[in-house]
């Protein structure tokens, strides 16, 4: 309990100032314990700020995973799913995803290679459904591998950056933002998989 509330003030507090000037007093503070206590749970602020990533990116990936467990689902409604959970959780947890998608990943090591883990699951998640596509459309025999992995970095990139944008703009709701990212891409996926692509005149 004590330890959750710890957690809950750090990420407060690193979303707000960042992971430099975020000040463990204040953490103390808003999490209502002394501060040798927050350090008798978790050691040392590197230690803080490394259990906050992992915490929260555990609970994205959870809800990811949760929303797509209909596996006989088609692959379009399966992915429509995962992204109405990814960006719906951004939406309810802004001061998660800002340490997730931003101060993690400019902090350096150890902590980007714990915010690129939870990058990496995701991509490989979207990277199984358009290949799940493919396979299902009996597509182009060239559409493999490298296509496969580059797609699904693309779309997981323009996740990142739509729902940071979402986040930081009134009335944009999980939602829209999830239907502005499946029309963009799943209209040009659908095309690939009927062999149509667009090439330069």
């Amino acid at each position: 309990m004590r330890e959750r509330q710890m957690l809950d003030a750090a990420v407060a507090c690193f979303a707000r100032h960042g992971y430099q000037a975020a000040s463990m007093d204040e953490i103390a503070e808003l999490a209502g314990v002394s501060k040798p206590l927050v350090y008798l749970y978790l050691n040392s602020k590197e230690d803080l700020f490394t259990a906050c990533i992992r915490r929260e990116a555990h609970a994205l990936l959870a809800a990811v995973a949760e929303a797509v467990t209909d596996t006989a689902a088609p692959p379009d409604e399966r992915l429509w799913a995962g992204l109405l959970a990814f960006f719906g959780h951004a939406a309810e947890h802004p001061d998660a995803w800002a340490v997730l998608s931003r101060h993690a990943r400019t902090q350096g090591e150890p902590f980007a290679t714990e915010a690129f883990r939870m990058r990496d699951e995701i991509t490989a998640f979207v990277a199984d459904l358009i290949g799940e596509a493919a396979r299902a459309a009996h597509g182009p025999a060239d559409f493999v591998g490298r296509d496969v992995a580059a797609l699904a970095e693309a779309l997981v990139g323009s996740a990142e950056s739509l729902a940071t944008w979402a986040n930081g703009t009134p009335d944009v709701t999980a939602r829209e933002a999830a239907a502005t990212l499946m029309n963009f891409a799943w209209s040009g996926l659908g095309n690939l998989m009927k062999n149509e692509r667009w090439s330069p005149r």
